[in-house]
């Protein structure tokens, strides 16, 4: 093809971008990269409040769970000594007072045992709600 018939040839189409147009354009494309620049950052922001967040679960799921086990431990060690007793007894008269003594020392270990979970769930979800605090205070600031 010669450059007299060739369509994508400047000197057939004289086209010129004005200036404006020109500004307008690049005026765009740069509010475009820092969106995109913004967008970017607050992504890898999360990003890294989701991954503490998952940390501190992890975290504190594992402290629960080896508090659940340490318990159980002690729960059956409990148990098991109080058949042991059982088996001594010589009469009912000292098999109820036993039981009633056993029973009573479960359940104060139970309830103390229920409020250390407690304490430590409770103590768990605040650790792993303050990543999402700190990341949301940045983004959207106390109102005035």
């Amino acid at each position: 093809m010669t450059a007299a018939t060739d369509p994508f040839s400047a000197s057939i189409i004289p086209f010129e971008v004005p200036e404006q147009m020109r500004a307008f354009a690049e005026k765009g494309v740069s509010q475009a990269r820092e969106s995109y620049a913004k967008f970017k950052d607050a992504a890898e922001s999360h990003n890294g409040t989701v991954e503490a967040v998952f940390t501190s679960a992890n975290k504190g799921a594992s402290e629960y769970t080896a508090k659940l086990v340490e318990f159980m431990k002690a729960n059956s060690s409990a148990h098991l000594d109080f058949a042991q007793e059982l088996f001594g007894v010589k009469s009912p008269s000292e098999a109820f007072s036993l039981w009633s003594n056993h029973s009573r020392k479960q359940l104060e270990t139970f309830q103390s045992q229920a409020r250390e979970l407690f304490e430590i769930g409770q103590r768990v979800a605040a650790e792993t709600a303050e990543p999402i605090k700190a990341s949301a205070s940045k983004l959207y600031p106390p109102a005035a």
